[in-house]
């Protein structure tokens, strides 16, 4: 099967991005619509219902580099969240924490990101987490 060049990935990403994911609990896009190369993006989870994060927003940044779709993006929160797979200082997201970045393939997608991300905020052991005041950013 041929391999969907970088550019390609990301334009068809970036057109589902737009159009919103399912029930709009996850959105992402472009953070400057003249980034030729798409590198760079914005991701935005609502907290899921009957956990400490709901009715929270969480704001995300993505950068794809230039291996992407190969390579995963990294993932930064914007929001302070206190979940296992965030650095406390930082916001970044380890790899090596989050199942869908530690077994990347190319045919997972920032929307695969940020959907796994939410179900993890909704798993059992973190859904009662304590979390940082609402609004408070890295």
């Amino acid at each position: 099967m041929a391999k969907i060049p970088r550019n390609f990935r990301l334009l068809e990403e970036l057109e589902k991005g737009e159009k919103g994911i399912g029930d709009g609990s996850c959105s992402y896009g472009l953070e400057d619509g003249d980034d030729i190369m798409m590198s760079h993006w914005n991701g935005t989870i609502i907290g899921p219902g009957h956990t400490v994060h709901e009715n929270r927003i969480y704001s995300l940044k993505i950068d794809c580099g230039e291996t992407y779709p190969d390579v995963p993006p990294t993932i930064q929160f914007v929001s302070r969240v206190n979940l296992p797979f965030v650095n406390k200082d930082n916001g970044k997201v380890d790899p090596t924490k989050l199942p869908v970045l530690a077994h990347w393939n190319r045919n997972s997608s920032i929307e695969t990101i940020l959907v796994e991300i939410r179900r993890e905020m909704a798993s059992f052991n973190n859904r009662k987490l304590p979390q940082p005041p609402e609004g408070t950013t890295f």
